[in-house]
Order: structure tokens, then sequence, then C-alpha cells
């Protein structure tokens, strides 16, 4: 992989995932795209990550495509531009559906698939700096590969609202909206990130997963017999479970449960 692309640091159970191209505000082109989807199939399978936040390098999070890529696509075929348009696709799913919980610290520009990958993690902290726009219109494209994961976090009026317009809109306004879970300082940034992170690692790890993997299937449900049997099965599986057995022994012996990092 090219080192210089993608920085990746891991301690405490944190992969610490940067864009690290600060002279393109970390655009996306398909190296970056190929390299990040296989750093997170890496971190998945990797048994000592908890958690994975995501960040990018120099003065902005990530804005959106590369212009020498969006170049190199003008001149693409319909089977070459499917293929593309899949990668980003395929790079975006495995962020979503990553059993370990994910971050996305934002600050300055997050554009196009920038905001994608905001909106993909399970929780973002924002800088008051940041700034987010669904620019795709105004190339007469659509924003397809990321609208499932940007109608989930800010609904379909507000989606329907900055797709049509591509407006900036700013930190303020994305907290509002739910794609910016926390909205703090730019100083404050990395302290509201690392606060998350430790409440993250506490949890069990595979009760992190079983929770993400409940809010998947219940969102959206009908609450009905179907889904208070399926919930009552999901409770009882991990009851009965080793990490289960272990959460509950550590709190009634009142100690640590075996998963916490020593301090």
């Amino acid at each position: 992989m090219t080192e210089d692309m993608i920085l990746l640091e891991k301690s405490d159970g944190v992969a610490r995932i940067t864009l690290n191209r600060p002279d393109m505000r970390n655009a996306f082109n398909d190296v970056l795209i190929s390299e990040l989807h296989a750093m997170l199939v890496d971190m998945e399978q990797d048994s000592s990550v908890r958690a994975v936040v995501l960040a990018g390098n120099g003065p902005a999070f990530c804005a959106g495509a590369d212009l020498g890529w969006m170049k190199r696509m003008a001149g693409y075929e319909h089977a070459q531009n499917l293929a593309d348009a899949q990668a980003l696709a395929d790079m975006l799913a495995s962020l979503h559906r990553m059993q370990k919980p994910t971050i996305a610290r934002v600050h300055g520009a997050a554009f196009a698939g920038g905001v994608g990958l905001v909106a993909a993690c399970d929780m973002a902290v924002g800088s008051l700096d940041a700034r987010f726009c669904f620019s795709e219109v105004r190339l007469g494209l659509s924003p397809a590969t990321i609208s499932p994961y940007v109608l989930r976090a800010i609904g379909e009026r507000a989606a329907r609202r900055y797709f049509l317009t591509a407006e900036v809109f700013d930190a303020t306004e994305a907290h509002r909206l739910g794609l910016l879970s926390a909205l703090v300082p730019p100083d404050a940034l990395d302290a509201a990130t690392d606060t998350l992170v430790q409440h993250l690692v506490a949890g069990g790890p595979q009760a992190l997963a079983k929770i993400k993997d409940l809010v998947e299937a219940v969102s959206g449900q009908p609450v009905n017999e179907a889904l208070s049997v399926d919930t009552a099965q999901r409770i009882a599986d991990i009851r009965v479970s080793p990490e289960g057995r272990e959460g509950i022994a550590s709190f009634l012996e009142k100690r640590k449960p075996s998963w916490t990092f020593a301090s």
C-alpha cells in the first residue's frame, strides 16, 4: 500500500485511519478508494481493534473527488464507469457494515463523497469550522453512491434540499440535521473524539458488534410480535454468552471486566 496516501495508528484498541493527501484536501481517486477499502477490511479482521476513527490530514476532512480522477472518468465507457462507481460503493458499504464502532473526526471541507464517509460512520464529531456540500448536481451528476447513508443520517426532506441545491452548509446545520453527533471548537476536536473512543472501548467487544447489528435490524421496523420475539432472543443469547456472563459477574463482583484495557 502507498504509505503516504493513508496513515494508520493503532493503540489501546483504537485504529486511527487518516486520509493523507493534504495538498489535494484528501480528495478521492481510485487508488485511495481501493486502499481505504483494504484497510477497513484489515481493521475489521484485526481482533486487537475495538473502534475505528477516520480523519483527514491538512486543512480538510475530504473534499470529494480528485479532479485528475474526474478527468479520467470523463473518458470512460459505461462499463468502466460502473466498475469505478461500484468500487466506491463497496468501500462505503464496508465502512457502514463494520462490526466495530466507527467515528468520523471532521474538520474543514467535507464535500460530496467526503460527506458519504461521515454519514457511513456510526457517529461523527465535527469542528465548528467544518463545511458540507453535496456538489454533484453542479457537475450534472448525482450523489447516488453516498445516498443510502446520507438519507439515514439526515432524512429525506433535508436530503432533497441539499442534494438538489448544492448549498454549502455549516457545522451547526450539520449538527441540527444529525449528520454530526457532536459539535466542538477546533481546539477541542481531538479531546471530544477521544472521549467517545474511551466510552466505546469500555464496552464489551462482542456487545458492540451485536448492538450495531441490533440497530440495523430494528431501525424502521414495525413494533409487532415478530420484533418482540426477535429482540427477546437477542438479549437471551448475549446473556448466556461468555462475554455477557463476564460482564454481569464483573458488575456483581465490583471489578473491571476482562476486556478492559489497563490504565
